[in-house]
């Protein structure tokens, strides 16, 4: 399902614009004013070091009036300190004196608006971060004194970019809230809840919220003699959520034209060419039963058309391991067009809060796919009368496997000489892990022109790596891949390996605003509930049999040849797994 694609060789790759925010050796930030200048400007800058070299990511807030194109300068404090290669503007440096002149498509900045730079550099003696910069020939000294991976601070006063339907305190039905997740029980699927009691042990977690699958049309009314899918469609889950008292509800978005054009196991119902039926027989049901005026009490969570979007960037045939139907589906509009009218259909309902599928660490956590990504995620949600209004956040490790954490090494370690991103199982990566992922990409995505508001939600629900083969400390220093691989918690062969994986467990239990800019950890994905068989079955779904879901398989250049790590006798995707339940619940962790 959630595919990756692996860089070729190892490489000092360039660093992804806005993204060392969370990763940094330092950061800085320019004082508060008062007042707008007619330029000024708010800057943060943070670099991530290693002996002789560095990568900065710079990130520059327009506090003035509208800017139509931009000039940055800055001195370094060492005349050691080099800018060598740089992305998203032009460059150039006298002595200790660089400027970084805008490119057309980021020149102009409205007052509020952000854009983000970054350079590799090289440094001898010391590498100190500069501390003034001037914008367009007048010192920044405005903006804020908050790091920019917190959550937004704007006070109520300061209105640019706050959504202009939050509501007060007291919601009525219908309004919208800025966390959908705060302060409410979520709804228990009935049908997946019978699943989980019937395994031992199984009603230890039968109780925390899961989300409701709408993969194929029929799921719309329901599919009784469905395998892998219950009687119950989107009004009988909306009625019982009711009847629970539930304060929310969460329903997965997922059957664009071509879907999943890489993973064969995920494959859908509807062809390349058929957005029409996309629009007319998946979309606009569900819409009208979710605006259905008796559900307004209801905060109803749309997780929007995962694995679609990053596909378009990791997966077509330019990359390792691309597929015509990912090239298909990028030329012809299939999936921006479909997320856009989907976003716009279902946002025009008061209390419907869409959240995008944004990959995970171990799939864009690079430079050529981390921006890039963000970019296509910004163009979709504006296609088809869509606009970022309709997008209440973004989820990453949706149905995945990536650690939350990883406690025992971080990216900025070195070992003998040897930062930890040149190990085999990082891989140049900037991220080691989820959460510093989510809080990074957020910031990316608002600088693209989301809301500032957006929250993000991390699918824990299989990524927790309990049980007794997790390291209980940092592994031993004999090599940087001695380092990484002894202390790692994530226990898979390879990063790109998503299939029914052998040793994981259950995470984090669902609940709200766990961390900076992370609307809640959700179990997005039923623990029990297959990726995929893990031999050819056939069936009257369109789900086909991918290797990465066979356990004798070698692997393939998105795993780098790597063996899958996936469990045997395995059902189709969404069938139920009771082998992989109890394993997940013996590797808990938090343990049960």
């Amino acid at each position: 399902m959630n595919v990756w694609r692996r860089l070729s060789g190892p490489r000092r790759a360039l660093a992804l614009a806005g993204a060392g925010a969370l990763v940094a050796g330092g950061l800085v930030t320019i004082p508060v004013t008062a007042a707008h200048a007619a330029t000024q400007c708010d800057i943060a800058y943070t670099s991530n070091d290693w002996p002789g070299g560095f990568t900065a990511n710079i990130t520059i807030k327009n506090v003035g009036d509208p800017l139509n194109g931009w000039t940055l300068g800055w001195t370094f404090p060492n005349s050691g300190q080099r800018v060598q290669q740089g992305w998203s503007a032009t460059y150039t440096q006298s002595g200790s004196q660089v400027t970084a002149r805008s490119m057309s498509y980021n020149g102009t900045l409205a007052t509020g608006a952000s854009t983000s730079i970054g350079f590799n550099g090289a440094w001898s003696g010391s590498n100190p971060k500069p501390t003034s910069f001037t914008l367009n020939g007048v010192v920044c000294n405005g903006g804020t004194t908050t790091p920019p991976t917190d959550p937004p601070t704007d006070p109520p006063t300061d209105p640019p970019t706050d959504p202009p339907t939050d509501p007060p305190t007291t919601n009525p039905p219908g309004a919208k809230v800025d966390n959908p997740y705060s302060g409410v029980p979520g709804y228990v699927n009935p049908e997946w809840k019978a699943k989980a009691d019937a395994e031992t042990g199984g009603s230890r977690i039968s109780n925390n919220p899961t989300a409701v699958w709408l993969d194929r049309i029929a799921a719309i009314n329901g599919t009784p003699d469905s395998s892998s899918n219950g009687a119950f469609g989107v009004r009988d889950h909306l009625d019982e959520a009711l009847r629970q008292g539930a304060g929310y509800i969460q329903f997965v978005i997922y059957n664009l034209p071509g879907r999943d054009c890489s993973a064969l196991a995920s494959n859908g119902e509807l062809g390349p060419d058929e957005l029409p039926k996309y629009k007319a027989e998946y979309i606009d049901p569900i819409a009208a039963i979710q605006g259905e005026s008796k559900y307004s009490s209801l905060r109803i969570i749309n997780i929007i058309e995962i694995d679609s979007l990053p596909n378009l960037v990791t997966n077509t045939s330019d990359q390792a391991g691309g597929t015509v139907m990912c090239d298909t589906v990028k030329a012809n509009g299939a999936y921006v067009n479909g997320v856009g009218y989907a976003l716009a259909k279902l946002g025009a309902i008061g209390n419907v809060y869409n959240y995008i599928d944004a990959g995970h660490h171990g799939w864009l956590g690079w430079d050529s796919n981390f921006v890039p990504t963000a970019n296509i995620l910004k163009t979709a949600a504006v296609a088809s009368g869509s606009t970022v209004n309709n997008v209440h956040g973004f989820i990453t490790n949706t149905a995945n496997y990536s650690a939350l954490r990883e406690p025992y090494f971080k990216i900025t370690d070195n070992v003998n000489g040897q930062s930890v991103r040149q190990s085999k199982w990082v891989d140049w990566n900037f991220y080691v892990d989820e959460l510093s992922f989510a809080q990074a990409f957020r910031n990316q995505l608002v600088s693209v022109g989301f809301n500032s508001n957006i929250g993000m939600l991390i699918d824990t629900s299989r990524n927790g790596w309990g049980g007794s083969a997790r390291p209980t400390g940092p592994g031993a220093t004999t090599s940087v891949d001695t380092y990484v691989n002894g202390g790692r918690i994530d226990r898979r062969a390879h990063l790109g390996n998503w299939c029914n994986q052998a040793g994981a467990g259950l995470g984090e239990r669902p609940r709200a605003n766990p961390e900076t800019g992370i609307d809640a950890y959700v179990w997005v994905k039923p623990p029990g509930e297959s990726d995929g068989s893990s031999k050819e079955i056939p069936n009257n779904e369109g789900k086909g049999f991918d290797r990465m879901c066979d356990p004798t398989y070698g692997g393939n250049a998105r795993n780098g040849n790597n063996p899958s790590g996936a469990l045997d006798n395995a059902p189709i995707s969404g069938a139920w797994f009771s082998a992989q339940f109890q394993e997940l619940m013996r590797n808990a962790y938090p343990a049960l």
